[in-house]
């Protein structure tokens, strides 16, 4: 089953990000539209103001520089690049897709950043790396995509420097409780966001930091950005009925045209407070 999930992760982000690159940019995740998020923004703005509003949150990085960087789910390199330039780093980034693995590696010597970057087509609950390799690894929105997100973590505590840092953000659903489980109706349309984006599942940000922590993690920081975050699918939604995107759904084939075609339920997520835009930080 985790066989078939990757190699249809695989083919879902060949076939579809040639697209994104071309409507969207290199960023290949949500935007920031401020606190109560009622800012508006240019869609590529929103994606850089989220890098920077995540690495002010994670605190120290401004300090403490990170020299050797891990980005899991890199995409075509979009946060890889600009960490390694804020920062002046060393940064790898591992992906699924060898079409995004070479996106990056084509961007990298575009942008003059061959030299600090490396970009491979790697498994994560298996990463091809030395114990104690980096001294930040940074995942933002690939936790979803994980079939076993304790052994994620757990390869992510173990590449990581002692005092290295973990900055993780990913997709969630409401936390729960045994009172207020999820609703059949919740649990259909979290069905839908699995089939169309080639999810296994997600899990809540409490699940998640519980986890975390049984890994051994500390200073460990979470927060929960969905207001802030929220804008960005009906942004994506105008932006898919544009002479451009239509053209290049027809070329990406019948599984990105499914995607754009089911925006709505992310959108929807949103609105009725199931989908949830989790964020952790912590130190090993």
């Amino acid at each position: 089953m985790t066989t078939q999930l990757f190699q249809q992760i695989q083919e879902f982000y060949d076939a579809s990000s040639n697209l994104w690159e071309e409507v969207w940019g290199e960023h290949m995740h949500h935007g920031y539209y401020g606190e109560d998020g009622n800012i508006k923004l240019d869609r590529r703005q929103a994606q850089i103001d989220l890098i920077e509003e995540i690495l002010s949150w994670a605190d120290g990085l401004t300090i403490d520089r990170p020299q050797n960087i891990l980005d899991v789910g890199c995409g075509i390199g979009g946060s890889s690049l600009y960490l390694a330039e804020k920062f002046g780093a060393r940064v790898t980034g591992i992906t699924l897709s060898p079409v995004q693995a070479n996106r990056a590696q084509e961007r990298a010597r575009a942008a003059g950043l061959q030299s600090q970057t490396d970009f491979q087509v790697a498994n994560a609950l298996e990463m091809p790396f030395a114990d104690n390799s980096f001294d930040l690894l940074w995942s933002l929105e690939s936790g979803e995509h994980m079939p076993d997100k304790v052994k994620f973590l757990q390869e992510c505590y173990r590449v990581l420097k002692p005092g290295g840092k973990l900055i993780f953000v990913t997709w969630c659903h409401r936390p729960t409780t045994a009172t207020t489980p999820l609703t059949t109706e919740e649990q259909k349309l979290l069905q839908e966001i699995y089939r169309v984006y080639c999810l296994p599942y997600v899990i809540s940000l409490p699940e998640y930091t519980d986890m975390v922590s049984a890994c051994g993690f500390k200073d460990l920081r979470a927060d929960d950005w969905s207001t802030a975050v929220a804008p960005f699918w009906d942004v994506v939604i105008d932006s898919a009925i544009t002479p451009q995107a239509i053209f290049g759904l027809f070329k990406a084939g019948w599984k990105t045209i499914e995607a754009a075609l089911s925006l709505r339920l992310m959108s929807e997520g949103y609105r009725s407070g199931l989908i949830r835009f989790g964020l952790i930080a912590a130190t090993k």
